[in-house]
């Protein structure tokens, strides 16, 4: 099956005022995720990975002794990543979910230690990548940080949220400052009811 960008579950400017504005959704959604979807169907074109699942070509192209992916890899990953990170955001979203905030406390001891240990993972990201709340095959919740475009599902874990630290996420609106679009992130952004539902 081909890639396909979805829309977006809101409109460019419903995370305005929470931080992400128009200007960066059109070029995050719009031009860069679009460019993932593109690339990747030129290159899983007449491949064995041409009709199969994007989780499947994420699994299958993944090689954990590689510096540098393969082009299906990367653009497969990071489509599905950015797939998942729209419905992880949402306008006047909720507070966290009871049943959310019992397995935080009970993983990082708070929520405020699980937000620091996530932010800290997002800021200390050299270059390029991702910071993760996973759930891991035991079940236990852990706060991860992936280079590039890998992420939980190569490591055989539940991606519950995630964040873009690709400098292209955060630059017109935080330019250079990672940290407090991680803060914005954690405090305005985040579709709590979303996340709590890939328990």
């Amino acid at each position: 099956m081909a890639f396909e960008l979805p829309d977006l579950p809101y409109a460019h400017d419903a995370l305005a005022d929470l931080g992400m504005s128009k200007e960066t959704l059109e070029y995050h959604h719009d031009i860069h995720h679009k460019a993932y979807v593109d690339n990747g169907n030129k290159l899983i074109e007449g491949t064995q990975w041409e009709g199969k699942s994007v989780e499947e070509i994420v699994k299958g192209t993944y090689d954990a002794g590689a510096v540098a992916q393969s082009g299906i890899f990367n653009n497969a990953s990071q489509h599905w990543n950015h797939t998942q990170f729209w419905e992880m955001m949402g306008p006047g979203t909720g507070g966290m979910p009871g049943e959310l905030e019992k397995a935080i406390t009970d993983s990082f001891g708070s929520v405020d230690e699980f937000k620091s240990q996530f932010s800290a993972a997002g800021a200390g990201q050299f270059g390029s990548g991702w910071c993760w709340l996973v759930k891991d095959a035991d079940g236990s919740l852990k706060v991860t940080k992936t280079e590039n475009g890998v992420n939980p599902l190569c490591f055989g874990q539940t991606a519950l949220l995630g964040c873009d630290v690709w400098e292209h996420s955060y630059y017109i609106d935080f330019r250079n400052k990672r940290p407090a679009y991680l803060s914005n992130f954690l405090e305005k952004l985040v579709n709590w009811e979303n996340v709590a539902a890939r328990m």
